[in-house]
């Protein structure tokens, strides 16, 4: 999608239709007395600059810039609420911190579905001559419109982090009361210190002590796993949904934000609040997740039986008298019906008779005339869909029928249940993951497992899943000089099959680090459960200081008002 969505000027879209046609203009239709060249030729060298466009390097210098700037926020944010926090309370702080993006995601799909509505070149060009919808597989939406908001967004809300202090006291130590300090707190104090300088005199021995943490190890392998199924699973949700249930993209994304974030808001609050309010020990809390993983791939693979049939189209997944035929099996685009019409076969321009069969262009449909321009734009005498002089066509795919709709429903009600299982998980299982780390490397192990997951599973993800759909294509469309461009149309059988099945297969395949995981921590205890403990330890002896305090406070008052007593 490179050379469709960073254009050197305009985006233009593939069609056999000038802007400028009208009724007396009929040079994309079906006649016999042309040559098959619709189109004039341009020059390669200018189509392959075209192709080679390095508009794309501004956006992704962008995007490298953007993520050097966000990606510290989680790691060194989630470490400042664990070491400032109570143990009990940090599962709800992390909570409220993940509810937080949750939100944010939210209002960034609603974002996407109102900027993927309005035209890449609005402003520029006349929408009023365009022959595509949203509806369209070759609609640009306005993707830049998402970049600038979030671009100021982003530089307001940066203003706080500036105004917090490097340090906290520790959630339930008072410093303000004058009493001895414990051996407890003069420990969490020495941790502390060693913090500030830790990272940069200690980093080969912190990085040591990591590789050396068998837990954190399967915990990273586990997560790299996981978050390649997640990766893909979010990346090309939007794509398969439309290929598989006939749906716009604009619709698409807004069905995603309300079926999916407002159930991982609350799993992410509701597992909190269950960690907190139960005081859930972190061997529970890695069975509930373990359980809970478990619970939700079963419901992923019952998407499998959720599946419509490929759209029909005249030459590429059903023949021209409507009747399915095999796949991939060469080009039977032409039929007898418009073989006199000297069509282009590779361009992508496709029409729907009112016979629910839909056709590759208006001229492989037969169409001889035409009435109306844009969008409104109506064929008629179309001899591929009937053969009375009736029959007539109009622009884009035919829609699918009314039980792909209701499949649809199905699948987001499953994907509704699936994201509150999985935010509960997500809770409890990072809960464990940050409470095998000492607390003076959780800075760093929390750094060193973004770093991980991103480039492990963030960065590959898309790009080899990418490449296994694009096996599953059945029309690619292609630029003037006739190179290959996006694909317009897929085999949704086999794309839904890739689609469930990698992911599936990867998620399986992370159970076995996380089973390892449960069988050492039946042998040991975690490390920042140790540290956690000996954290409340000084909390409970600073209590114990302060009650004494009070009572010597007292009892010589006490005393007094007996002596005081006796003497009268």
């Amino acid at each position: 999608m490179g050379q469709d969505v960073f254009p050197r000027s305009r985006y233009e879209y593939e069609t056999t239709i000038s802007p400028a046609s009208n009724l007396s203009s009929d040079s994309f239709l079906c006649s016999g007395n042309r040559t098959q060249t619709l189109m004039p030729t341009p020059d390669p060298k200018e189509c392959m600059k075209e192709i080679k466009s390095s508009m794309w390097i501004y956006v992704m210098v962008g995007n490298v810039i953007r993520g050097a700037g966000e990606t510290p926020i989680m790691p060194l944010g989630i470490s400042y609420i664990e070491d400032f926090a109570k143990s009990e309370n940090s599962p709800l702080y992390i909570g409220i911190l993940k509810s937080g993006m949750v939100i944010g995601s939210l209002i960034g799909l609603m974002l996407a579905t109102f900027s993927a509505n309005i035209y890449v070149d609005a402003g520029s060009v006349n929408t009023d001559d365009l022959t595509i919808t949203p509806t369209d597989t070759r609609w640009v939406g306005a993707w830049w419109v998402g970049f600038l908001i979030c671009a100021g967004v982003n530089i307001l809300t940066s203003i706080p982090f500036f105004f917090l202090p490097k340090t906290l006291p520790k959630e339930g130590l008072n410093d303000n009361v004058d009493v001895t300090k414990s051996d407890g707190e003069e420990k969490h104090e020495g941790k502390a210190k060693e913090e500030k300088c830790g990272i940069t005199k200690d980093f080969l021995p912190f990085m040591k002590s990591l590789f050396c943490n068998l837990i954190y190890m399967l915990f990273i392998l586990l997560s790299v796993l996981h978050l390649n199924a997640i990766v893909i699973i979010i990346t090309f949700m939007p794509k398969y949904l439309e290929q598989q249930y006939g749906k716009s993209t604009t619709e698409i994304v807004f069905l995603i934000g309300l079926y999916t974030l407002p159930p991982i808001f609350a799993g992410y609050l509701t597992g909190g609040l269950v960690m907190k309010k139960f005081k859930i020990s972190m061997k529970k809390a890695a069975y509930i997740t373990f359980c809970l993983s478990l619970t939700e791939l079963f419901l992923f693979l019952i998407c499998f039986l959720m599946t419509c049939d490929n759209f029909p189209v005249a030459g590429l997944t059903t023949s021209y008298d409507g009747i399915q035929q095999p796949l991939y099996e060469g080009n039977m685009v032409l039929a007898d019906c418009n073989t006199r019409c000297n069509c282009l076969t590779k361009t992508w321009d496709p029409v729907c008779g009112d016979n629910g069969l839909a056709y590759m262009s208006a001229c492989l449909a037969g169409c001889e005339k035409s009435v109306g321009t844009g969008i409104n734009m109506v064929f008629q005498n179309c001899s591929c869909i009937g053969a009375s002089g009736n029959s007539s066509a109009v622009l884009g795919l035919c829609k699918k029928g009314p039980d792909c709709t209701i499949k649809l429903q199905y699948f987001f009600i499953m994907a509704l249940i699936s994201s509150f299982i999985h935010s509960l998980a997500v809770i409890s299982g990072y809960m464990v993951f940050l409470r095998c780390i000492k607390s003076e490397e959780k800075s760093l192990g929390i750094g060193l497992h973004a770093f991980c997951t991103r480039v492990f599973a963030g960065i590959p993800a898309p790009m080899y899943f990418g490449a296994l759909i694009d096996r599953t294509c059945l029309h690619w469309g292609t630029l003037k000089c006739g190179e290959p461009r996006a694909c317009r149309i897929y085999d949704t059988n086999n794309f839904r099959n890739i689609y469930i099945g990698v992911p599936a297969l990867l998620r399986g395949s992370s159970f076995l680090p996380a089973f390892f995981i449960l069988i050492l921590m039946r042998k040991c205890q975690l490390l920042g459960e140790i540290e956690s403990s000996d954290t409340e330890l000084a909390e409970t002896k600073l209590t114990e200081k302060k009650s004494e305090c009070v009572d010597v406070h007292k009892s010589p008052g006490v005393e007094n008002d007996g002596e005081l007593k006796t003497k009268l």
